[in-house]
């Protein structure tokens, strides 16, 4: 039996994606969610049932923000989606991206990432979260806990 205590605070996780520091502004609940596209390998097996399993090197993963409607973050990352649209060689859209969990060992980065698509919008009575889709080429990752 541990007599540890372990703390998560999600004000310790924090979300950079080139010059935009994302640390403020973020939704409520789920505010960082990170997907691979692919899984890390992929196996056959021959008729006589010899396994044969083969990494796939494919690093390609969604990671999705979501701040508030209100958040500069939403000001910060539409100038890097702008950028990505509009400069000579996508010039400035394409970023490192670091996600750390300062209270814990969890760790996501990546030297190439860009915003996949900008988010959908919904005006409404009060403030409404905003998904920014971001793509990293080859994340490098460590799941670690608190």
């Amino acid at each position: 039996m541990s007599n540890q205590v372990k703390v998560y605070n999600a004000d310790e996780v924090t979300v950079v994606l080139g010059p935009a520091l994302i640390d403020s502004g973020l939704a409520d609940g789920e505010f960082v969610r990170v997907e691979q596209e692919s899984d890390d390998t992929v196996d056959v097996v021959g008729v006589d049932g010899e396994v044969s399993v083969s990494r796939t090197n494919d690093k390609r993963t969604d990671i999705t923000i979501i701040v508030m409607s209100t958040s500069t973050g939403n000001d910060q990352l539409s100038i890097l989606s702008n950028l990505l649209r509009t400069a000579p060689g996508m010039v400035g859209g394409i970023v490192p991206l670091k996600i750390k969990d300062r209270n814990g060992r969890a760790l996501y980065t990546a030297e190439n990432a860009w915003i996949k698509k900008p988010p959908d919008v919904a005006f409404d009575r009060q403030a409404t979260p905003r998904e920014w889709t971001i793509r990293a080429a080859h994340l490098i990752r460590f799941d670690g806990g608190n």
